[in-house]
């Protein structure tokens, strides 16, 4: 098979990047070119919410040459992705207009959560070691300009992600303001990073062990990454206690400010979570975008189930509000059924059925809120609460799904008067509302009475058959309601029947 060329930009805070891979389906694949050029745009997108004169000539120039290289080396596709330094911009849409026509390069902007997502994926990218470290206790720290990501995992699964405002950019500036002395600047980092690593380990850490630390970074993972000790799993992978006296060592030979602050997060983060180990992969955002592109392409197949992840972190959600395990997966299995038995009716895909599953399991989260306004307070927390792995646009399906499970369901018109919802994602909306009221009907009494249930689309209708004998007159009285809406967006009536007599 034709190899191919593709190209993974990174518009970071801190610096431009390009990494160009070699690959073919089946094979593994392979980073043939990387190039770099320090930028500061952090500094100006966090402080002013634009670019200077300047800067945006300079960002222009080197995408430029990006442009040149790409197409020296015939590539023959790419992904440019900005991340929070173009996310905060205030003028950001004119900013990547300009990008476009003075470069020729298309760069999408990347939300929180799908960035830290695809830092993720670049980790597992970097081969077996990383199945093999989160087998037990381990957290990712993801170090960015303006906010870190903390995320921990258990028995191979991510449990809990967090967003905290501890970016290299936003300490230096906070250090700046306080004319910290260079002498204080170390005691003043630990400060002002332990007291929200705390909260954090309060709030999510709870009895788990962390035995691994594993860090991306453009900042320290570089002068790590190659070193091994001994006994260790694989490069970049040290004791505690070996990065302390590397620390202590002037092993990062450059201790710039950003150099100095990621090497204090590393440290106060293995403290607070008492982590026996750290691994640095020295992979790059670039690397994740190339793993993603390589796998959506059907390229490379996936060690790792990303998508559970996903759905573990909603399970996760629930679980903080107090929501009804037991009730929340009776609803996802019968969601998922139904979804599973109507695919001809609605046409969606396999995102669309994991953005049911996590409505499911999220259906009622807001009544740990109010038990009068369930719909508004799921939403509410739903659209205030990160998931990692989902865009901000795709959090909105989910949060809207879970508010109309609940409340009068508004229609395009109205909806869109009040966000960035599309005709497309209003149908998506639409059509998994209706399914998950269908499942709520099939579990009014709140105890899982259905042992089975059999769905059979037939002409005009769609047979939902319970298996049970018990009583279900509270589902039969209740159904009629719930199926109403069903009926409005498929055009089918939903019929429940009980397989056997009381």
């Amino acid at each position: 098979m034709k190899k191919k060329l593709f190209a993974a930009i990174d518009v970071g805070s801190y610096e431009l990047s390009m990494k160009i891979y070699e690959m073919a389906s089946g094979k593994d694949w392979k980073q043939i070119d990387y190039i770099r050029h320090r930028i500061d745009l952090g500094t100006e997108s966090y402080s002013k919410g634009i670019l200077s004169y300047e800067r945006m000539e300079e960002l222009c120039h080197v995408l430029c040459e990006f442009k040149q290289i790409m197409d020296t080396y015939k590539v023959d596709d790419y992904k440019a992705y900005g991340t929070s330094a173009i996310r905060e911009l205030h003028n950001t849409i004119i900013v990547l207009d300009q990008i476009k026509s003075r470069t020729g390069i298309a760069i999408d902007v990347l939300s929180n959560s799908e960035q830290r997502f695809l830092d993720y994926k670049s980790v597992a990218s970097a081969g077996d070691g990383f199945e093999t470290i989160i087998a037990k206790g381990t957290a990712i720290l993801d170090i960015g300009g303006g906010s870190i990501q903390l995320s921990l995992f258990d028995k191979d699964t991510l449990v809990t992600t967090q967003n905290i405002r501890l970016g290299v950019f936003r300490l230096n500036d906070q250090l700046k303001q306080i004319k910290a002395k260079p002498s204080h600047t170390v005691s003043l980092l630990e400060e002002m990073i332990n007291d929200q690593l705390a909260v954090f380990k309060k709030l999510h850490l709870k009895d788990r062990k962390i035995d691994n630390l594993i860090v991306v970074d453009d900042y320290v993972s570089p002068s790590l990454c190659k070193r091994k000790e001994s006994d260790s799993l694989t490069n970049g992978y040290l004791s505690k206690d070996t990065y302390n006296e590397l620390l202590s060592g002037g092993t990062f030979k450059e201790m710039t400010p950003s150099v100095t602050i990621a090497s204090q997060l590393i440290r106060c983060t293995m403290n607070v979570l008492d982590a026996d180990y750290l691994w640095a992969p020295g992979v790059t955002l670039c690397d994740g975008i190339a793993y993603d592109y390589a796998v959506n392409n059907k390229l490379i197949r996936a060690d790792h189930d990303f998508e559970q992840d996903i759905v573990a972190c909603a399970k996760n959600i629930s679980n903080r509000y107090q929501g009804s395990k037991k009730r929340g997966e009776a609803l996802q299995k019968n969601a998922l059924s139904i979804f599973d038995a109507t695919k001809k009716l609605h046409g969606l895909g396999k995102r669309e059925r994991m953005y049911l599953g996590i409505a499911a399991l999220l259906h009622d989260c807001g009544r740990y809120v109010s038990l009068t306004q369930v719909g508004d307070c799921s939403y509410n927390i739903v659209m205030n609460t990160e998931i990692i792995g989902l865009s901000h646009a795709e959090r909105e399906i989910v949060a809207n799904i879970v508010k109309f499970n609940h409340d009068e369901f508004r229609y395009y018109e109205e909806i869109a008067s009040t966000s960035t919802i599309d005709r497309k994602d209003f149908m998506i909306i639409a059509k998994l509302t209706a399914i998950l009221r269908l499942s709520c009907a099939l579990d009014s009494s709140n105890k899982q009475k259905f042992t089975n249930v059999k769905i059979t689309p037939g002409e005009g209708e769609l047979v939902l058959r319970v298996d049970t004998d018990i009583n279900i007159e509270l589902e039969k009285g209740l159904f009629e309601e719930k199926a109403e809406f069903f009926e409005e967006v498929y055009n089918i009536h939903p019929i429940l029947k009980q397989k056997k007599s009381i």
